[in-house]
């Protein structure tokens, strides 16, 4: 029980880590000049465009295509890697 609860506790800080490394990223990458997390900003929060792609097959692939275009939204100049794993961070909110 207790290598459980030290396994436990270790994944829930990777993942903390992991969360706020992400977040860092779509910092740098000027995202949250217009989304926050969990609050309308300019844009709609990260959580919502998760909800709004909940169940969404394509989603990662269509919004990292229109990130990349400018298509509906200012052109996002972040590495393919960079993009792809924001994408993620943000439909996993």
């Amino acid at each position: 029980m207790k290598k459980l609860a030290i396994v436990t506790s270790v994944l829930f800080g990777l993942a903390a880590g992991t969360a706020l490394a992400n977040e860092e990223l779509a910092k740098k990458n000027g995202c949250t000049n217009c989304h926050a997390v969990d609050a309308k900003k300019v844009g709609p929060s990260f959580k919502d465009i998760a909800a709004k792609n909940k169940g969404n097959a394509d989603a990662e692939k269509t919004i990292t295509a229109k990130l990349k275009e400018g298509k509906g939204h200012p052109a996002v100049k972040a590495s393919d890697a960079d993009l792809g794993t924001m994408v993620k961070f943000v439909l996993a909110q």
